[in-house]
This record gives C-alpha cells, structure tokens and sequence, in this order.
C-alpha cells in the first residue's frame, strides 16, 4: 500500500493574520484563496512540496453542530488547545529565531525532549499549537 498525506486542516480565526504567518513567517507558498471574510478557505504548502497541502478553513463549520458545541469550539481555540500540527526543519534554532522575531506566541524555545526529538513550539495567530521538529 503507498499511501501519503495530502491535506490537513486547520481553523483561523483572522485569515490575513493566519495568511501572514504561514505565508510570510514559515514560507508556505498559497496554493489556493477562496472566498472572503470569515468565510475564507485558504490552501498553503512547503515550497516544493506540491502534493502537502494545509488548508485554514473557517472553525465550526460542520452544519451538523449545534450553538453549544461551536461555542465549546471556540474556547478551545482561544486556550490554544482545539487544533496542531507538527512540522519539521534541519534548523531549528534558525527556524525559532525567525517565528520568534516575527512576534509569533512561542509556548517552548528549542528543548531536547527525553524521548529523543528536539523542538520547538509556537501559537498561530488563532491559537492552533504548531510544533516543529528538527530532522536530519
């Protein structure tokens, strides 16, 4: 069996904020921008990468739930504890320093973890926890 990830989701809250971050801070290129205001799906990936796609989508969009569960939702979001990702660089001290100087929430600066990762980690303007791992 060959199977690869393809896409991912993650929620925003401000697109031109999330845009900003993973655009801008991380280098994602924009794949695909579609619609408007809070109703704003955006698609970005690695440079290079074109078959990994991250897409920030509108939060509690499912027409399935009901005004509790969306409310639930959204305060997860703002404890930063709804949605992650995990990413990867062959520079993490490199990579922290620069999401640092942009102003992003750093919830860990560069730590070796005793279960044999070293990483970093940080909030994306909608409080989704992005952890980044460095690879050989």
């Amino acid at each position: 069996m060959d199977i690869t990830l393809h896409t991912s989701f993650l929620p925003h809250t401000d697109p031109e904020a999330s845009l900003a971050f993973y655009r801008d801070t991380l280098g994602f290129e924009v794949r695909l921008d579609v619609g408007e205001g809070a109703m704003r799906w955006i698609t970005l990936g690695p440079v290079g990468q074109p078959d990994t796609n991250l897409v920030l989508e509108p939060p509690a969009m499912d027409p399935g739930l009901n005004d509790d569960e969306r409310r639930m939702i959204a305060e997860l979001m703002a404890k930063g504890s709804y949605a992650r990702i995990i990413l990867a660089t062959k520079d993490l001290d490199d990579a922290f320093e620069k999401i640092q100087a942009s102003g992003a929430d750093v919830i860990q600066e560069p730590t070796d973890q005793p279960y044999g990762v070293r990483d970093c980690a940080f909030r994306d303007p909608a409080g989704n926890h992005v952890r980044i791992n460095e690879v050989a």
